[in-house]
């Protein structure tokens, strides 16, 4: 069993920057694909990033590339969402995933998730 704890949410105004942290306990995530997905409310919950074991990463179509980075550090069995510019547009709650196998932007191919953490914009 993998359990994923996300931290780094907050109120924040437009334009500024937040670091989403999303820590893996039970065992090594290493060769597993970790994922950012978000949910606003009345929304369904929304692909944002993605990064397998190679550090290959892919983004949502438009909303977040560009502005979003997702990374991963293995020594700490951690992964990472690097949110600049800010826009009140991205408020959300943001989950962490961890999938072995499946299609990445699909929240369905996902076995293990976090209890997700908000994310507040003004603007």
């Amino acid at each position: 069993q993998v359990q994923l704890v996300e931290s780094g949410g907050g109120l924040v105004q437009a334009g500024v920057s937040l670091r989403l942290s999303c820590a893996a306990s039970g065992r090594t995530v290493n060769r597993y694909t970790m994922a950012w997905f978000r949910q606003a409310p009345g929304t369904e919950r929304e692909f944002v990033a993605a990064i397998n074991g190679n550090y290959i990463s892919e983004y949502s179509a438009d909303s977040v590339k560009g502005r979003f980075i997702i990374s991963r550090d293995y020594s700490k069995n951690t992964a990472y969402l690097q949110m600049n510019t800010l826009k009140p547009e991205d408020m959300a709650d943001y989950y962490c995933a961890a999938q072995y196998a499946g299609t990445w932007s699909r929240a369905a191919a996902y076995t293990y998730w976090g209890q997700g953490t908000q994310v507040t914009v003004s603007s």
